[in-house]
Order: structure tokens, then sequence, then C-alpha cells
């Protein structure tokens, strides 16, 4: 439903000063032109002052009388469409500012023609005209905003001319055009055309046709190019393509019912289109294909104002919205959403035709339109008697584009689906036609006859006009029914500031016109801040702070209201960098106890409550805080105690509010909260009272609930509280447990619990406290996520090396020993019977850290760990006594060296060779016993002296073991030369009765 506001977008009004009557006119950045009517066969050129001025800049002839005009900002070159004779031409008019410096002389040239160096030079001081022909009469024209490029419409074909930039000589530039492409459309006479960024709307009385041209990336696309050339120039040659275009026009249906396709669909339409390429062939010579993107067919007799003998299609453009400018971007204009508007005699449409196409807003006239004009904030629409202002949504859509996820916590923006309002119906005599660039308004007004003398007195239907623009007497009364007007509309800081004024009419009532004009307001600021110029624009920071405030007043509506968009409360006092304290002063009344709130409001204090944010609420504030949650949601009241916000609150009175909520809702967390409330009042009997009421294991698993009771950020680092602080004293196997319990419910991350303990042990960031090994090693029973555990094994590996290696003893009694460690992880494993023994015979030293010692030997006895990525971590353990020899034998073993495990032993430590041999030496690893432990042993006792009884003692073992598994000839085989007889016959005499018995 489109909503009428009397608001005042229009400012002051003047007249512009022509010496004829005009019948066209249109826009440069700062200029405005204005063709002659009838036979007059010349343009007016105006500058445009601040605040309208119009002050006469020259004038130029032209061929004939003028048809169409456009200018381009895009190479400065005013475009138009002459008629003389009968006959019509398009011209070109560049470097028509010469004129005002009051040169005269004019150039007139061919398109494409190539320049003399002399002939050339002459252009820097004079008007050029270029002549453009065409084969057949041009009908409408279009300049490209983006690049310049032009495009003009005749019967049955679209001819689009690229804007060339001659570099003649290091001092001057010349602009030309090239025809580069035609469009062959059937049966289709253009009565107006857009063109922007390579899209084009044509409309006919009826129908819409929005294209777009692709470039073709493909290898072959020079071959399809010639083909679909080929295909245009012999269309009666029945080859293939034409045969595969006439079957696709039988499937048409042709309707005359009112009809809209949108996207792949349009293509259905029965408007065949071929390109023609008229560019000379060069290697960066670009090849195109047309892709459809909407097709409407509007029927007469289906308008829903009635029958309408005029009903023609009229003001299609396209409108093009800029990527937001940033500091580092000032000067690069890149093309971010382009909508297209055109309108029927009562019906306007507005459409996104960017990355997606589809239908944006409707507009219904109150009468029948003459001509409508769409900018990135309004749409301006003149019918017979009023100059109407329309609100649009392109920067919402724009915003959207922009950034896909602006609907979140964190941003927002007004729907696209907004309904359309009119701000404005202001009342003209007669007006005919309108263009608009920057803050102004040009209004070509021709009243009738019988108006003529009413028009000459002051009249309540005209703005007041300014006393130096008004027109001369003698102008006026040769020709008495014409005005062109020129209407400055009011900036977007004064319209804004009526808006939200406006809306305070409606605050009291708690409508959603309230929230309507809001989001008007907010989005005229943001289309504002979108524009490209808006970085070098005096009122910037005015316009900036205007979007901030716009953003806290719709937050204070969604607040306020009952509305169900009530969420959107949270974004919009975001964007509005309110803090917390400063949304509780906007919305809560000082000594109102029956004060109630709406869910916008409960629904902005959660989120904030309960994410990390820096901000710490007074003692008032907080206290004010458990008031309204307490009576609009008390089930809240534990989270909200535990944000970080909320360390000022009164734990009295938060007891006080905890106790009412027990009754419905008695739960772990609730029983933390408690405690905790009661560690800040001292009350330590209080405390163990709700510590003690439930299990340990429940309390952990109830911190992950809400895991702000240990743990809270500041500045993105994880801080201990004063509850942890209390656990670590107290109960630290709880306090681990409970980090355990976080971790593996992803509300802590393996660094943050680092950070976590050594805050909490007051520890330097390069030392190790035993808390943070206790988890460690509990988070080893528990964790199941490989990579994690490869790296925690190599945490507590590289501690229980640190300790060992420098002697130095935990600071608190660990929390689990070896045997713990091994009855609940699998990642420990038994101490082998080989490295006990060794240790049995250590020295002194290495029983003063039994526990760090068996850590280690135990996780190098089990499987799980990376053998590889731990040897750098080991290196210093290997030589240090017989922990070094462990440690060097084990890690030997885990990567299949057991040769040089035997070495290692029989040189440190033979007495537990081969225990080692009995345990290791198994399945594949089984003939190290004789190829490697036989030969060493037979060495070894043959050399040594010291250790012969256990070399002796060894080596009867391991014959025996060889004598069971080897042949007798290949035992034999194995026997020193220079043996005892005696020592090696009994082991011989029990192989040979081995092989008997088989």
């Amino acid at each position: 439903m489109v909503q009428l506001y009397n608001l005042h977008p229009f400012g002051s009004q003047g007249v512009v000063p022509c010496g004829q009557e005009p019948a066209h006119f249109c826009c440069g950045p700062d200029v405005l032109f204005v063709a002659g009517a009838a036979a007059s066969c010349g343009v007016e050129v105006f500058a445009v002052r601040h605040e309208g001025r119009c002050e006469p800049l020259g004038s130029f002839a032209t061929l004939g009388s003028v048809l169409h005009m456009a200018h381009s900002r895009a190479g400065d070159y005013l475009v138009t469409i002459e008629e003389k004779s009968k006959a019509t031409f398009l011209r070109a008019y560049m470097n028509w500012r010469c004129m005002s410096a009051g040169n005269s002389r004019v150039c007139v040239r061919m398109v494409g023609h190539k320049m003399e160096e002399s002939y050339s030079e002459t252009l820097k001081e004079q008007m050029s005209i270029v002549e453009m022909p065409l084969s057949d009469p041009p009908l409408c024209v279009s300049c490209c905003p983006v690049n310049g490029d032009l495009l003009v419409g005749c019967k049955n074909k679209l001819v689009m001319f690229c804007l060339k930039y001659l570099v003649i000589n290091q001092n001057l530039t010349v602009l030309d055009f090239e025809r580069t492409l035609i469009l062959h459309i059937d049966n289709f006479i253009p009565a107006e055309v857009a063109f922007c960024a390579r899209h084009i709307a044509i409309t006919t009385d009826l129908d819409v046709l929005i294209l777009k041209l692709e470039l073709i990336q493909s290898a072959d696309s020079t071959e399809q190019y010639a083909h679909q050339v080929s295909t245009l120039e012999e269309p009666g040659n029945g080859n293939l393509s034409t045969h595969t275009l006439q079957l696709e026009l039988d499937e048409f249906i042709i309707c005359q019912k009112p009809l809209e396709l949108l996207g792949e669909e349009s293509k259905l339409c029965e408007i065949p289109i071929t390109l023609e390429s008229t560019e000379l062939a060069t290697e960066d010579t670009k090849h195109f294909q047309v892709r459809y993107l909407l097709f409407r067919h509007f029927a007469p007799d289906q308008s829903p104002f009635g029958f309408c003998e005029d009903m023609k299609l009229h003001s299609v453009q396209l409108l093009p919205i800029y990527q937001t400018a940033h500091e580092e971007t000032e000067n690069k204009r890149e093309l971010l959403s382009l909508f297209c508007f055109f309108s029927l005699p009562h019906v306007g449409y507005l459409y996104s035709v960017g990355k997606v196409v589809e239908l944006i807003s409707t507009y219904q006239y109150s009468e029948k339109s003459e001509q409508a004009v769409l900018t990135p904030q309004f749409l301006h629409v003149i019918t017979s008697e009023n100059l109407q202002c329309f609100t649009v949504r392109c920067s919402a859509a724009a915003a959207r584009d922009e950034d896909p996820y602006i609907d979140t916590t964190a941003k927002a923006c007004p729907p696209v689906a907004l309904d359309v309002c009119t701000l404005r119906m202001q009342l003209f005599i007669g007006p005919r036609a309108i263009c608009h660039f920057k803050n102004h308004i040009i209004l070509l007004t021709k009243a009738n006859t019988e108006y003529v003398t009413e028009r000459r007195k002051p009249t309540r239907r005209m703005l007041s006009r300014k006393a130096n623009s008004i027109k001369s007497r003698t102008n006026s009364e040769s020709e008495p029914g014409w005005n062109l007007y020129i209407i400055n509309t009011v900036s977007t800081i004064q319209l804004y500031r009526e808006m939200v004024d406006y809306s305070r009419t409606y605050e009291n009532a708690k409508t959603e016109s309230c929230i309507h004009l809001l989001s008007e307001a907010h989005l005229l600021v943001r289309a504002a801040i979108m524009d490209p110029g808006f970085l070098k624009s005096d009122d910037k920071e005015e316009l900036l702070r205007a979007f901030r405030e716009s953003c806290a007043f719709l937050g204070d509506c969604y607040s306020r209201f009952d509305t169900k968009d009530y969420h959107l409360a949270l974004p919009y006092y975001r964007m509005a960098g309110l803090s917390m304290s400063e949304v509780l002063e906007r919305l809560v009344s000082e000594g109102d106890e029956i004060q109630t709130y709406e869910r916008g409001f409960i629904f902005y204090l959660t989120h904030s409550l309960n994410e990390d944010i820096n901000e710490e609420l007074s003692k008032e504030s907080a206290n004010k805080v458990l008031q309204i949650f307490s009576s609009a949601d008390p089930m809240q009241l534990p989270h909200i105690l535990c944000s970080p916000c909320m360390r000022n609150a009164c734990p009295l009175t938060a007891m006080k509010y905890l106790h009412k909520v027990e009754n419905n809702m008695p739960s772990v967390v609730l029983t933390l909260t408690k405690a905790f409330m009661a560690l800040k009042m001292g009350d330590l009997m209080m405390y163990e009272h709700e510590m003690g009421s439930h299990k340990e294991a429940v309390l952990a698993s109830g911190f992950t609930e809400q895991p702000k009771l240990l743990r809270q950020y500041k500045e993105g680092i994880v801080i201990p509280t004063e509850f942890a602080v209390h656990l670590k004293e107290m109960q630290p196997g709880l306090l681990v447990a409970a980090i355990v319990a976080l971790h593996e419910n992803s509300k802590i991350e393996l660094e943050e619990a680092d950070m976590f303990f050594k805050i909490l042990c007051n520890n330097s960031e390069n030392t190790v406290p035993q808390l943070l090994v206790d988890f460690w090693e509990a988070l080893l029973v528990v964790c199941s996520q490989e990579d994690v555990l490869q790296e925690l094994l190599l945490r507590v590996t590289s501690q229980y090396v640190w300790r060992i290696s420098k002697k130095q003893l935990p600071e608190t009694k660990p929390l689990k020993t070896t045997e713990d460690l091994i009855n609940s992880c699998n990642r420990f494993g038994f101490i082998f019977p080989w490295v006990t023994f060794i240790m049995s015979m250590g020295s002194p030293p290495d029983k003063d850290y039994p526990e760090d010692i068996s850590k280690l030997q135990s996780l190098l006895c089990s499987q799980s760990i990376n053998i590889t990525a731990a040897l750098p971590i080991l290196e210093p353990l290997i030589e240090a006594g017989n922990v070094g020899l462990t440690i060097h034998v084990l890690c030997s073993t885990h990567l299949g060296k057991y040769e040089d495990s035997i070495d290692q032993l029989l040189k440190r430590c033979p007495a537990a060779a081969v225990l080692y041999a009995q345990h290791e030496l198994k399945d594949d690893s089984r003939a190290v016993w004789w190829n490697k432990l036989l030969p060493e042993l037979c060495k070894r006792t043959r050399l040594t002296e010291n250790d012969y009884p256990v070399l002796i003692s060894s080596l009867k073992e391991t014959l025996s073991v060889v004598a069971m598994e080897l042949e007798l000839r290949d035992f034999l085989s194995l026997l020193p030369e220079d043996g005892t007889a005696a020592f090696f016959l009994p082991h011989l005499l029990h192989c040979s009765q081995r092989k008997l018995l088989t």
C-alpha cells in the first residue's frame, strides 16, 4: 500500500532564462542543455551554480530542429537526433565548452575520419561536431553513464558506437566513435532505449525487453561469430542455424495477454536478435552474445484504471549504483547494482537487473503520468498538474548486493519489499517534461491559454521563485504559455531531519508507520553514503552522524514496539555504535518500577550480555538489568549474571532474584551461579552447601552450559574468573575436569586453555604449570581427534623431558599417577619388563623423579605417539644414564632398529639384552637372535672381563632360544670356531634331539 507523507523534498525554485521555448533538455554534471522548439535550430547552455542559479554559458546552432538529445558524463559530449527537410541526422557535439570562451569556430567531421596533425591541433580551441551516418533514421538514443558508449535505436535494429580516445600527441587527445555492433531485431520499432554497462532496455508502446551483451569466452568465438554474421546477411540460405531458429520460433506461444518473463525464461519471447559486428578486425576485437534478462508485455484492456486511449510505456531508464567508496579506492567507480524503471500512464515498475532479475517496487499514480525520472534516492513523476516524489528501494537492494550477509546480528538494512510511499505532491500548471541531476529537478510546464492570466498572478500552487532568476517580462509576454523551472531538492540532512521529526507523531501510538518513516530516513542517508562523490562531500561527517542516529532510532523502535521483527533492535543498536549503558539510558525510565519491556529490548540485552564485549555496567545499571530480567525473563538470570558486563552487580541482590528462580528452574547452572555469588559475598558456608548438592562430574558438565563461570575474555584474551581461582586452590580436580568438558564441547580451544592455566597459575608464557600438564593428561583420556591427540602427546612428552633434564620437580602434586593414567587411558602403556629391569639397576639420581620418568616411559611403551615427531624432543635425554638408555632403546625399537638397540644394551646394560630380546624379537624380527645377538655375545664374551658372568649367562639363554629355532646344520654354522666344545655341546645335543623328535 502506497502511503502519503506530506514532507518537503522540494526547496527553492527558479526559472531558467531561456531565450526561446524549450522542446528538449538534458543535464550534464554542472550544465543544462536546452533545445528550442519548432523551427529553432540551436541549443542554449546554462551553467548551474550554487543553489540552482542558472547562468547562460553560450549557445550553438544545430543542423535542424532537435528531436532527441542526451549528454554523456564520460567524454562530456552531447548527442542529438536532428531533423531537417524531413530527414533525420545523428550528431555528437564535442568540446562544446569552447563556446563559453567566445570562440565561435566549429569543426565538422565524419565519424572515424582520420585527422591530420595540423587539422587536429585546431580541435583544442573549437567545438567539434561528429556526424554519424546511419542506413536507417535514428529514433532514440542513449549514452552509457559508465564508459560513454552510445546506443542508437532504429527500426528493427540497434546500433552501438564505442567511445574512443585518440591520442594525437602528448598534448592532445581527441574523442571519436567507432560503430562496433548492430543488433538486428525483427519486427521491433523501439520507442525508447536505455544503455548502461552493456545492459540494454528497449520499449515499444506496450513491450519491454532488457538484454545484456556478454563477451564470448570460448576459444572458437571468432568462428561462432562469423557464423552468426553470415546467417544474418543471407537469411534465406536454408542452413542449419536458420532451420534451428525457425523450429524455436514455431514453439513460441503468441499471446496478447499481459506477460512477464524473468531471467532465463525471457529468451522464450518472440523477439529473435542477431548480432552483426562492424568493428575493424584486430587481435583485440570483442565478440558478444546476447543474454535475455526480462520481457514484459502489457495489454491495453488490462489496465487497473480501465481502458486508456493513450496507454503507452514511457520513461525507460537504467540506473547504476556503485560500490561504496573508501579512502583507498576513492577515484575508482566500480559498478555494484543496476536497476531498470519504466512506466505506464498510471503504474510504474522498478526492477533489479544486476545479480538477479526481480521486481522491486510498483508505483501507483493518482492520475495519468506524463514522464518520470529515477534517482538513487527518489522517483520523480509528473502528471497533468503535479510533480510527485516517491521513495525508492535501490539503496536497500544495493546494500545487499554489496554485503549478502547484511541481515545478521551485527548489521541490518530496511527490506527491499518495504512499501513505497509518496513524500510530496507539488501542484504545477501543465508539467510536460522533467529531468534530474545532482540535487536539481528541471521541469518544463506549458499552460493552456485560459491559465495564462492566472499564471502571472501569485499563486499558492507555485513554490516561491528566487528574485534573481525570474524571466524577463518581454519573454513572458511574447511566449506566455511555458516556463522552464529549476527546482532544488533539499539536502539529504534537511529532509532526513524532517522525516525524523514527522516520525515522532506516530511514536506514542507505537505503529508501523513510525518504523516505516525512520526506515525511509535511513535509506535516504544510506543512498547518499553510497554515492561515488560521498568522500569528497562537505557534509560527509554529518551524513555519517545521521546514519548512526537513524540506526539508533530504528533500534529504539524495534525495542519499544511489539513487532514481529523485534530482533532487529540488536543490529541497529550495534550499527549506531551505542554502548549498553547508553541504550539503557534511552529506554529505561528512572524510578519506574512497573515499566514493561518488549521482546526487542530483552533480545538486545540477552545477546549483548551473552557475548564477550569489553563493557562493565555500573552497579546501578547492572542492578537495573537484574530487575528487568526478573520481571521479563527470569530464566535468563543465571546466564546474565555470568556476563563480564555484570561484574559490578550486587551479589546480595542477585542472590535474592536467584532464590526466586530456584523454585521454578532448579538446574546445575543455577547452583553454580549461586555458588559464584556466595564466593563474591565471602560466604564460604553457603558456597560449600551449593557445591555439595551435586556430584563432581555433574558440576563439571554444568560448566559447559555456562563457561563464563570459569573464563571470560578481555580484549580477546581469555581470563580466569574468581570462581576458577577458588577452584584452583580448593578443587583443582574439578577445575581440570570442567576445562576438559569445555574443550570436548568446543567451548574453549586448546591454545586458550593453555593461556587460561598459565594466567591462573601466574606463570610466564614460556613455563608450563603442573595444572596445565594435569589438563593435558586428562584430555588424553577422553580426546578422540587424532591431530589433537598427537599435539597433546608431544606437549606432555616435552614437559616430562624438560623436568627430567632440568631436575625440576612440579610445583604442585600431579592429579594422576602413572598407574592412574595406565588404567584409564590407552595412550599410556604398561612399562616393559626390560625397562623396569634397567631402571632397577639405575643410580640414585634417576630415582628422584620417578613419576615423570615412568610417565614418559609409559608413553613410549604404547603405540600412540608419533616417534619421528618426538625424537627432537627426546634428544636431551638420550645420554642421561639408564633413563636415557631406556628412551634410546624404546625409540630405536619403535623405528624397527633392533640391532641398534641390542648394541646399546650390550654396551651400557648387557644384563637387559636377553630380557629385551625375549620381549621384542618376535615374528619378523626373530632372526635378530642368531644374526645379531648370538655373534655379538660371543665376541663380547671373548673380549670382556668385567661383565663376563652376565655375558655368559646371556649367551647360554640365547643359545637355548637359537637351538629351538634353527636346524642343526644352521646352528652349527653360527658357532664360533675357537669356542669350547663342552660349552656348546648341551645346546647342540638339545637341537639334535628336537630334530629327532620331530
